[in-house]
């Protein structure tokens, strides 16, 4: 699927990712609905994208507040009567010890990364169904295929996310609705410093990995064309994508490795 002309929705477009992809995706005659909770944010990055804005459509919404996730879906499909895309790109980080971590950011970060993505899809379904098509792609992370310190609860939402979309792909492909999961390493983008803490407060520190790692604009062109060939799950990163398969065939020597391994 050739992403030209295509109804696409964006959570998580205010910044990082999102946004990167937003701009991408407009030069390509897209019709562009971005969500996250901040409009003045969504407002920018719609100004920032250079096309005709009557083809970008701004729609807040909270994931951690699943019970207007309906209605916002009903209201992101009236915009242009049709989703051919939906990317769950929203979500929110952690950089605190499991035994330091209180339960109520364990739970937040599992409402915004878990339980409102598949929210969002759930009210999604009917109306692919309905049109007979739909991709649904999905920014998990290289930790929803291996833990690391600092970020249990951060890991255990990812590896939910695949659980799910794993077990809805094999349910919706009569329907020709395709699942693209995207696991992301180390990209060059505000989410460490957006990551909470144990006590759920903001780090407000930019990780040397993060600093280091992949620019964002490359992520996202290589994520665009991960969809584009409809790929059911894609790794990108740097080093730290080996880490995938070290786990898979040598999970002894990982484990030793990841202990000392600098992750924050």
């Amino acid at each position: 699927m050739k992403l030209n002309g295509k109804v696409i929705w964006i959570t998580g477009a205010s910044s990082g990712i999102g946004e990167s992809l937003a701009i991408q995706l407009a030069k390509s005659e897209n019709k562009l609905i971005l969500s996250a909770r901040m409009e003045e944010e969504l407002n920018r990055v719609k100004n920032e994208c250079g096309v005709d804005l009557s083809n970008i459509q701004i729609l807040a919404l909270d994931l951690a507040d699943s019970e207007p996730l309906k209605a916002k879906t009903e209201a992101a499909i009236a915009f242009f009567g049709t989703i051919d895309l939906i990317i769950h790109n929203g979500g929110i980080s952690q950089r605190s010890l499991a035994a330091d971590t209180k339960v109520s950011v364990d739970r937040k970060i599992m409402e915004v990364n878990y339980f409102g993505t598949i929210a969002l899809t759930k009210h999604l379904l009917p109306q692919f169904k309905k049109q007979g098509y739909g991709h649904i792609t999905v920014v998990s992370s290289l930790v929803g295929k291996f833990g690391t310190p600092y970020r249990s609860g951060y890991a255990a939402s990812k590896h939910a996310l695949h659980g799910f979309f794993d077990a809805l792909r094999a349910e919706v492909y009569q329907d020709s609705i395709k699942i693209t999961m995207v696991c992301p390493g180390f990209i060059r983008t505000n989410v460490s410093i957006n990551a909470l803490t144990a006590t759920g407060e903001k780090l407000n520190v930019m990780d040397e990995a993060q600093a280091n790692g992949m620019p964002v604009d490359k992520f996202t062109r290589k994520m665009i064309a991960a969809i584009e060939k409809e790929k059911t799950e894609v790794n990108i990163g740097g080093r730290e994508v080996y880490a995938v398969y070290l786990k898979r065939f040598m999970p002894s020597l990982f484990n030793m490795i990841v202990r000392k391994a600098k992750v924050r």
